[in-house]
């Protein structure tokens, strides 16, 4: 069974200009999904969908392929996930005749893999035929049932409109039910799902608790990861500096 891994890279970045790469520990941003995903056994292939040319050639100077270009109509800030999806299967379908039924969704802005983990959910969904889709989350550090919004009088209340009760929410996290923030370590889609059911994920999403990872939006996080690669041994970083040796 052919699996491929999609990187989406897009050339337009309000927060951090060019944010996909940045540099990190001597190497662009983007480089360090690119090895996570050649260093997965499952993975065949690692394509690159990017609006740059630019983008384009440090991908392939790193290992990944980039045969299309992505049309800039669906590379805008607006521009949802299931747009590239969508334009690099039916590129595959088109250009190869052949596109497969799985595809690894790894975002350039969460660096920090393990390609272990990965694997394991590759595996986790192949045994799945009922999953629509899988994705990564790792536990709230906070519950947000114990959150308040504030209505128009300025009092509180909590998450479902109701000031019944709101003593309760003084309680230990331990006494509400776990919650997953998802994250960009890793999401596994499937072709019948974009295609057939024209949804990303679709209502059967196998859950995968990844580790805590950190994603880019700001130069302080990029400080953070910086940091965090520097003071741990990366598996990454090595196989990247052999590729730039």
């Amino acid at each position: 069974m052919s699996i491929i891994a999609i990187i989406p890279a897009r050339k337009g970045s309000k927060g951090i200009k060019d944010k996909n790469i940045l540099d990190l520990s001597g190497h662009p941003l983007i480089s360090y999904s690119v090895a996570a995903a050649l260093l997965v056994p499952s993975i065949e292939r690692v394509i690159v969908s990017t609006d740059s040319y630019e983008y384009a050639k440090i991908s392939n100077l790193y290992g990944a392929e980039t045969p299309f270009l992505r049309p800039s109509n669906i590379a805008k800030d607006d521009s949802k996930d299931i747009d590239f999806m969508v334009h690099a299967m039916k590129w595959f379908d088109k250009e190869e005749n052949y596109c497969p039924e799985y595809w690894v969704h790894l975002r350039p802005t969460t660096p920090l893999r393990e390609p272990e983990k990965i694997e394991d959910a590759i595996q986790k969904i192949l045994t799945n035929n009922l999953a629509t889709s899988l994705r990564s989350a790792h536990v709230a550090p906070e519950s947000p049932f114990k959150w308040f919004t504030k209505d128009k009088e300025g009092y509180f209340e909590n998450l479902n409109s109701s000031k019944d009760g709101l003593d309760r929410l003084n309680n230990p996290r331990q006494k509400f039910p776990e919650v997953h923030i998802p994250n960009g370590y890793v999401d596994v889609i499937r072709r019948s799902t974009v295609i057939e059911k024209k949804m990303m994920h679709g209502n059967k999403i196998l859950a995968y608790q990844s580790p805590y990872c950190l994603e880019v939006d700001s130069a302080e996080e990029m400080s953070m990861l910086e940091f965090s690669i520097r003071n741990k041994e990366s598996q990454l970083l090595k196989f990247l500096n052999k590729i730039k040796n």
